[in-house]
């Protein structure tokens, strides 16, 4: 694994990267709040068969956050996105998104899917705000507050962090909840702000995925879908099914899994890839 930097319409950008360049590319955009490291675990275990590759977004880990809320709206994010694939000579991908990053991601696929040879969406893409009813005003006020909480101890923000609900821990996943954290004051806070998770909250309302879901361009996109919780999933199974009639997505549920399902499971994700991504790689 190498870590970098590189510079992308006026901020910096932390760059993670696992394989070899010769090898097909994966390229992972993770969830709201979350870092590249989000991927560690899959990308340890496809390493040898894949260059992988996954930023820190905008206003997460070390990257810088836009400075203007409107540049998370999914149009001009996607711009932002090639721009970045182009500086990593990245022409054509395969996409693993999770959360927030598959909503990013089925909008890429409007008018970029003929650079996307298949797609894996985790738990993420299908969630429609307008199905949900929530006020914006309300969700993003939310986050913006929820982000800014902190810690006193490092055992009590990795337990928040990452091993939540996760009945298992890996030194892996030890790493993934130190890349979340930024120590100040004695405290440990989250690396992602308050102002960041509102705006992108905002714009998942300003671009609602019920409206664009029917111009992706894709006839490859998988939707590994989360079980848990039991009481959440009649919204999910209406929400999901409604993304797959505009989409032509195949859903797959994960039995008892919840959100963090490539947490929870990660040789399910693997398994997913090696089944349905280059016919040569073994199994």
């Amino acid at each position: 694994m190498k870590r970098y930097m590189i510079h992308c319409q006026d901020i910096d950008v932390r760059v993670t990267e696992w394989g070899e360049r010769d090898k097909p590319v994966i390229f992972c955009l993770h969830g709201l709040g979350s870092t590249a490291l989000s991927f560690i675990e899959v990308a340890d275990k496809l390493q040898y068969d894949f260059r992988i590759l996954a930023i820190d977004a905008p206003g997460h880990g070390m990257s810088q956050s836009f400075q203007n809320e409107h540049a998370y709206d999914f149009p001009r994010f996607c711009e932002w996105l090639n721009q970045v694939l182009d500086m990593l000579d990245v022409n054509r991908f395969y996409f693993l998104s999770h959360s927030w990053g598959s909503f990013i991601h089925l909008y890429y696929l409007i008018d970029q899917g003929d650079r996307v040879d298949g797609s894996i969406l985790i738990d993420g893409g299908y969630q429609s705000k307008r199905l949900r009813g929530r006020s914006s005003e309300k969700e993003a006020a939310y986050y913006e507050t929820d982000f800014e909480v902190f810690c006193e101890t490092w055992g009590e923000f990795e337990s928040m962090a990452v091993y939540d609900g996760i009945s298992r821990r890996s030194p892996l996943l030890d790493l993934a909840a130190q890349d979340l954290a930024v120590h100040r004051d004695n405290r440990y806070y989250w690396h992602a702000r308050g102002k960041t998770g509102a705006a992108i909250i905002r714009s998942m309302y300003r671009d609602e995925v019920l409206d664009f879901s029917s111009r992706v361009q894709s006839n490859s996109i998988i939707l590994l879908r989360a079980t848990l919780p039991e009481a959440d999933e009649p919204f999910k199974i209406d929400a999901s099914n409604q993304i797959a009639e505009l989409t032509g997505a195949v859903v797959k549920p994960v039995p008892s899994a919840s959100h963090m399902l490539h947490w929870e499971n990660p040789d399910r994700v693997v398994q997913e890839i090696k089944e349905n991504w280059v016919t040569s790689v073994s199994v």
